[in-house]
């Protein structure tokens, strides 16, 4: 690594860090002996030089050339601050790329030929910048933005863990793998035990059930809130019984009071599938932070987005280490990359059947997974995780302006509604076509679709309909009417922040338009 010069104009005694040049012209950087009116991280660094007793400011917006002949030198910056002037430099570049080629995304809305999306990104420069910081480190794997976002994110939450993992699906599958580790003694749940879940909604929160071994068994959901019915779920369980595992549909908080009320006096886990939810309220309290463990997805239509992306979290210190186990290849040893020897004997163990003093960082607990996520996702995590309250906000004002705009056809749809005692931070805005409606889901959807207007269904609808079920060891407690309602007449809109009111007025006026032609 090179050192930067730092030279006098012999005309004007402005001083000037050189960052470039030829035999006839130097570029460079002007040097400030107090920071300017504006001065701002994000374009200004303080320096020093050691034969100076006061710093310097150089502002990259600052360049200005000079000729060789103009100039004397009077010291040296090492190679670790001029790398941080070349960093500043580089994103401060990164931010004026994302003013000329990604701000006025999204702003103009043609009708006749802007799509409304149902979800999607919405970043500003500073995801952008925090993006290639973190790819100049060229770390890649879990490094300084990974351990800074699981702290911020397990303080947002309230809880006190959280982990990384590559995408909510993993995050569900690590969250009841944790489940079934020995290390949980008689409450390991074990191939052939049963866990309440539901059959309305999205695979993953299930699938990990079935990839254990265990058995899931489908309470039917409510039309409207889109949750588990939980009066049924007492009469669902069986001494095999060791756990609940249901999402929080469309970011609408099912009744956590009951659930956990149920819960507890059976003795089974709870597992809060956070994934759609995040920025939802129950009782006040987040939803995620009241069961045993709570899971979220940061996918681009979700409440923030990592592109990739999801988080394990809990208050267990044992579920923690279980979890960290089977999300980095089922090892033992918790020192991060790059680290060895936190326990301070890393040659002292004695576990299976491992000779005495095995290298405890190949020392293996589990049968585990590489669910780890990338550097670079965790640095746009930092940035998206700022905007959680904004975001939350803008989506439940956009689910309350399609709701006053459609609350009147409440004889063509069921309406959403919250459940009880809950403040939603919604998904999307879910509609269920009345049997007696002049029309069918698909002939709207349809309809929309052809209108720019981007629909979901919920998800797998009813996944004992799915192929993928149809040889899966799964039992049904009562019936599951309303999901099968749900997968015939159920779609949603979107509501994410991107959505301007002008959208969502487009997609209110659409909806009206093709109620009032069938009737």
């Amino acid at each position: 690594m090179k050192n930067g010069n730092v030279v006098k104009n012999k005309m004007s005694n402005q001083f000037t860090l050189l960052y470039d040049g030829n035999k006839e012209f130097l570029q460079g950087f002007s040097l400030l002996t107090e920071p300017s009116g504006d001065f701002s991280e994000r374009y200004c660094l303080e320096i020093t030089l050691d034969k100076f007793l006061f710093p310097f400011y150089v502002d990259i917006r600052s360049k200005i050339t000079l000729r060789d002949d103009d100039i004397e030198f009077v010291g040296e910056i090492d190679a670790e601050t001029l790398e941080k002037v070349t960093r500043l430099e580089i994103l401060s570049k990164v931010e004026n790329y994302y003013e000329l080629f990604h701000s006025e995304r999204n702003i103009d809305f043609d009708p006749e030929a802007t799509q409304v999306s149902y979800g999607g990104r919405v970043y500003d420069e500073k995801e952008m910048r925090s993006l290639v910081d973190s790819s100049l480190d060229f770390w890649l794997t879990a490094g300084r933005y990974n351990k800074q976002f699981e702290k911020e994110y397990a303080e947002f939450l309230g809880v006190r863990y959280a982990l990384l993992t590559n995408s909510g699906s993993s995050a569900n599958l690590l969250a009841f793998s944790a489940l079934t580790s020995p290390k949980l003694k008689e409450r390991q749940i074990k191939p052939g035990d049963e866990v309440i879940t539901v059959a309305a909604g999205f695979p993953t929160t299930v699938t990990p059930i079935v990839q254990n071994g265990a058995v899931p068994v489908f309470i039917d959901v409510e039309l409207g809130t889109y949750n588990i019915i939980v009066d049924r779920i007492e009469e669902a369980i069986t001494p095999k019984t060791k756990a609940i595992m249901v999402a929080h549909t469309m970011g609408n908080p099912f009744e956590l009071d009951k659930v956990m009320g149920i819960a507890a006096k059976y003795n089974l886990w709870v597992v809060e599938d956070n994934c759609d939810a995040l920025g939802s309220k129950f009782n006040e309290k987040l939803t995620g932070t009241y069961g045993h463990i709570g899971t979220s997805s940061f996918y681009p239509p979700h409440h923030m987005t990592m592109g990739e992306g999801g988080a394990v979290y809990t208050n267990n210190a044992l579920l923690k280490s279980i979890i960290e186990s089977f999300r980095d290849w089922g090892r033992d040893c918790w020192c991060p990359s790059g680290c060895d020897n936190t326990c301070n004997k890393r040659f002292g163990w004695e576990l299976g059947s491992l000779p005495f003093g095995y290298d405890h960082k190949y020392t293996y607990s589990h049968i585990g997974y590489n669910l780890r996520v990338t550097e670079m996702q965790a640095a746009i995590g930092v940035e998206q995780l700022k905007k959680v309250p904004a975001f939350t906000q803008a989506r439940k004002d956009n689910f309350q302006r399609l709701f006053e705009g459609l609350k009147d056809l409440g004889e063509h749809f069921i309406l959403p509604r919250a459940t009880e005692n809950s403040d939603p931070s919604w998904f999307g805005f879910m509609l269920t076509v009345q049997d007696d409606a002049k029309f069918t889901k698909n002939e709207i959807v349809e309809y929309l679709e052809a209108n720019r207007i981007q629909t979901r269904m919920l998800f797998a609808g009813n996944l004992t309909r799915q192929p993928a079920f149809h040889n899966v060891n799964y039992r049904i407690s009562g019936d599951l009417k309303n999901t099968d309602k749900i997968m015939h007449d159920t779609f949603l809109v979107g509501v994410y922040p991107g959505l301007t009111h002008e959208k969502i007025d487009y997609v209110v006026g659409k909806i009206r338009s093709f109620v009032l032609a069938k009737n």
